[in-house]
């Protein structure tokens, strides 16, 4: 199986810094884990590393798609799989669990354009009728009938004759994956979540978002939405920013629950004075393992 090797963890956590350095001794190449970063212009709220912090490490999937276009898991896992496929050694850097996890397992997604069209030709029936239809088709489905867009998706799946019950390896690793997770105590990481929001203020953060607004594009990612609150009077600069934190706070707190219960990462601490030692031993080992 092809190695793959994924540094994860919440924001703030130094993963950018670090896997350069480490992509440079094993001379890696690094996909990006973040599906806010695929974005062309969102990139003092993303974080997104800057030219000269790459040094040299070839960087895959930034900036691929324009923000007014359709970019989702289905096609994430599209693009990750053909990158892992021609890079001698890939790493995946970032904190989107889903994307990764759906890039690396053997989950099947649908194309949400078809996805679409598939909605509106059943519009008219309701979840009971579609319900009943999928039973026939999968009889040992099992799913929440309020949940319109999940029946949908394994109603058309049964129809395309591969019913969502019959997937019994959707817990299964595609490749052999080193999963690394880069874990911070939270008053920590609140100091550098704190830190890290003056500095993409002091960058011209607020700017990155008025641009977008005057193309009319409003975006949901932590720190856009509240900055666009904020220009439109709904915050004060100061609210804006304790609810950039809180929410930052809150999907760290989400992110280490899914990377641990998921994804079941080997956890290093992020502060430890020898993190880079103990990462660089554990890649090492995994790359000779046979």
């Amino acid at each position: 199986m092809k190695k793959v090797i994924v540094i994860v963890g919440p924001t703030g956590s130094g993963k950018t810094g670090l896997s350069v350095k480490l992509a440079q001794h094993f001379h890696a190449e690094i996909i990006n884990g973040d599906s806010v970063q695929v974005y062309q212009g969102l990139d003092i709220g993303s974080a997104k590393i800057k030219p000269q912090e790459k040094q040299n490490i070839k960087h895959h999937l930034l900036d691929v798609v324009s923000v007014d276009e359709d970019y989702s898991v289905y096609h994430f896992q599209k693009d990750v799989r053909k990158k892992i496929e021609t890079i001698d050694l890939p790493m995946i850097v970032g904190g989107t669990g889903l994307y990764i996890q759906a890039a690396l397992y053997d989950y099947e997604f649908i194309e949400s354009s078809r996805d679409k069209d598939f909605e509106e030709s059943h519009e008219q029936e309701s979840n009971a009728l579609i319900y009943q239809k999928l039973v026939e088709l999968d009889p040992e489905i099992k799913i929440e009938i309020n949940n319109r867009r999940r029946l949908l998706r394994a109603y058309e799946q049964a129809l395309l004759g591969e019913p969502r019950s019959q997937k019994k390896n959707k817990d299964t690793l595609l490749y052999d994956a080193l999963i690394l997770y880069l874990d911070l105590d939270r008053p920590i990481l609140e100091q550098r979540l704190y830190t890290r929001l003056e500095n993409q203020l002091e960058e011209g953060f607020i700017e990155e978002v008025q641009k977008l607004r005057e193309k009319n594009i409003h975006i949901q990612a932590i720190g856009y939405k509240e900055l666009d609150q904020y220009l439109d009077g709904q915050y004060t600069l100061d609210e804006a920013k304790e609810a950039i934190i809180k929410s930052s706070k809150r999907l760290a707190k989400k992110q280490k629950t899914w990377f641990k219960n998921q994804m079941h990462p080997a956890i290093l601490d992020a502060l430890s004075p020898t993190l880079f030692e103990d990462a660089f031993f554990a890649i090492q080992s995994f790359l000779k393992e046979i």
